[in-house]
């Protein structure tokens, strides 16, 4: 008799995660999502905070809350408003959970240092404003792997990178991009860039060395954004659109960037995908704007590469989407991913989980991880060294650090020019201050901030407490 030609299953251990909605009471409720149409995740998370991106009238605001404080938000909740219009993106640091950045349509970046405790007022001092773009700012996003590395697109058509800590311009990519930026991604060692681009290419960049690497006109033939992200091995991974409109995924391979390694198409939604990537697991995970579903899928070396695994779907689209990083998920439960899925209202909590008896920890599921430790300065990237990220051991789960100060030090723009002829003694730039009187200025500034701040959260804790002896009752 001929031989049976069965299928033989793939073996993964990722075949069987499923997505969880939180409880009803683990939500955020209450939050007014911004409208403002654009293709950003409008949310961002870390293992402390959850922001979002919400309405204001007359300037941009977002909400930053604990991740503990789930419920109803208090409608008089304080909101980061520093930006003169719209905030169209925001990303926590990857080296400081107190640390995030803001981009907006007033063309500015500003960066925060958000407390532990929730202020009373509104946050509004930003404590550096990064000004370079000359038309709105809609793609921020940190350095993996370098310390205060920041980096900005904007509808200039320009990427910036910044380094927070002097508030400087280190390189500025001009000529690269010839129409609007759709994406910009770092790879896990933050030395090359991925973009794509309203022109329909796709473009690997060396910043250091401000050159193309590699480019791929159309990777797919319909005219809707295509996005682009890193994945393992310096492969790309695509979503966009077929001719026919159908929404269809990519992966490449740099060395052959004619070719894709794999192109499926999907369906004929017409929500633009934006990819999120746990290099843990190789698991990519789509997200449509407007969609009600996450699909989720595993790369792999072995064909078709990129391969289906599920769909979690729900009744409610998603205006946007947070994805936490590795560090911040419960290990005990075996959680692989988390996503924080904005509603028109609220901020859904949705947990991806393997289904595991064993309540011990697995570590095939959980391989050290990027923790929150920079691998280098931002001058020692930028004169050419590169580093991997330095990895933790989430055993026994990961304990976010206190609360660290993000340090601006503004370069003095006269000591980089040379003095005009010889220096003459009696000049009045030399200051009559001594070093140990200034170190003592400041020493006591700081002992002031300190008190500000310990008033502030005693003030907070004290509203805290009336709120619950009046219960409501005005």
């Amino acid at each position: 008799p001929p031989a049976m030609s069965r299928r033989v299953v793939r073996q993964s251990k990722f075949r069987h995660v499923f997505g969880q909605p939180v409880k009803a009471d683990q939500m955020y409720e209450d939050i007014r999502v911004s409208k403002v149409t654009c293709d950003s995740s409008f949310c961002a998370v870390n293992p402390k905070f959850v922001a979002i991106i919400v309405e204001s009238g007359g300037g941009g605001a977002f909400i930053v809350l604990p991740l503990a404080k789930t419920g109803r938000v208090d409608k008089n909740h304080p909101l980061v408003t520093g930006h003169t219009a719209p905030v169209l993106d925001i990303d926590w640091c990857p080296h400081n959970d107190n640390v995030i950045a803001s981009a907006s349509e007033d063309t500015t970046v500003m960066v925060w240092q958000i407390p532990d405790y929730v202020p009373v007022r509104n946050i509004t001092e930003p404590v550096v404003t990064l000004e370079g773009h000359s038309k709105r700012v809609s793609i921020i996003s940190w350095h993996p792997t370098a310390r205060n590395v920041l980096l900005s697109a904007g509808c200039d058509n320009l990427v910036i990178l910044w380094n927070v800590g002097t508030g400087e311009m280190l390189l500025a990519l001009d000529d690269m991009h010839t129409d609007l930026i759709y994406n910009v991604g770092w790879n896990r060692n933050g030395s090359l860039l991925v973009t794509t681009c309203k022109d329909k290419k796709v473009r690997v960049i060396d910043p250091r060395k401000q050159q193309i690497i590699a480019e791929k006109t159309k990777p797919h033939d319909g005219t809707r954004p295509i996005r682009a992200i890193f994945v393992a091995d310096g492969k790309i991974f695509t979503t966009g659109f077929s001719r026919m409109s159908e929404r269809q995924l990519g992966l490449w391979d740099l060395n052959n960037f004619e070719e894709p390694i794999a192109l499926q198409e999907m369906d004929t939604s017409n929500g633009v995908l934006l990819p999120f990537y746990d290099a843990d697991s190789s698991i990519v995970y789509l997200c449509g704007k407007g969609d009600s579903s996450i699909r989720y899928f595993e790369i792999t070396d072995e064909a078709p590469y990129v391969h289906y695994l599920n769909t979690y779907s729900s009744k409610e689209p998603q205006r946007g989407m947070g994805f936490m990083p590795k560090r911040g998920l419960d290990v005990s439960k075996c959680e692989i991913a988390r996503f924080f899925k904005l509603h028109e209202r609220k901020c859904e909590p949705i947990v991806m989980t393997v289904p595991r008896k064993s309540d011990l920890f697995q570590d095939d599921l959980y391989p050290d991880t990027p923790g929150p430790e920079p691998a280098l300065e931002a001058d020692e990237w930028l004169s050419g060294k590169d580093a991997e990220p330095i990895l933790i051991s989430l055993r026994d789960g990961y304990v976010p650090i206190k609360n660290r100060e993000l340090k601006v030090v503004k370069k003095n723009i006269l000591d980089s020019k040379p003095p005009p002829g010889p220096r003459r003694r009696h000049s009045t730039c030399d200051s009559d201050i001594s070093q140990p009187a200034l170190e003592e200025v400041l020493e006591e500034i700081r002992a002031l901030k300190e008190t500000v701040q310990a008033q502030e959260k005693r003030i907070s804790d004290l509203e805290n407490k009336l709120g619950q002896f009046t219960n409501g009752t005005d």
